[in-house]
């Protein structure tokens, strides 16, 4: 829903100065001549509004999954982006982690496939445990 209320909102800014060539605007100037100014500002507004909506919304979110990629250690409950639960058994310097997904099982794994959203709710206090 979202979304599309910010879509409808850039497409009308973006078509809000456009004037057919050859036709007069307001004040008898040709072209787009007349509303230069006006058409920057609007300009100056499109910018602002990605930026406050899309760019840095991004910024954020990666920064976050990288601070929680680096607070990675061993004892950690983890859920992979392909959906495996597990623990951390040992943090490895290369950026891997070895991770006991049922007794006496391990695998290796880069840290990067360790989901921040799914182990976040996996780890979420009172969470009730299936087992």
């Amino acid at each position: 829903m979202m979304k599309s209320i910010y879509s409808l909102f850039v497409t009308a800014i973006l078509f809000a100065g456009c004037v057919p060539p050859g036709t007069q605007q307001q004040g008898g100037k040709e072209g787009a001549g007349g509303m230069g100014g006006f058409q920057f500002i609007f300009l100056g507004l499109m910018i602002l509004v990605f930026w406050l909506f899309f760019i840095r919304p991004q910024a954020k979110r990666a920064k976050n999954q990288k601070k929680f990629i680096e607070e990675l250690q061993k004892g950690d409950r983890v859920v992979t982006i392909a959906g495996i639960h597990g623990t951390i058994q040992k943090v490895n310097e290369d950026g891997t982690l070895n991770v006991e997904i049922s007794p006496g099982s391990y695998i290796k794994i880069e840290k990067s496939a360790v989901s921040m959203e799914w182990t976040n709710q996996l780890n979420k206090p009172g969470a009730g445990e299936k087992k």
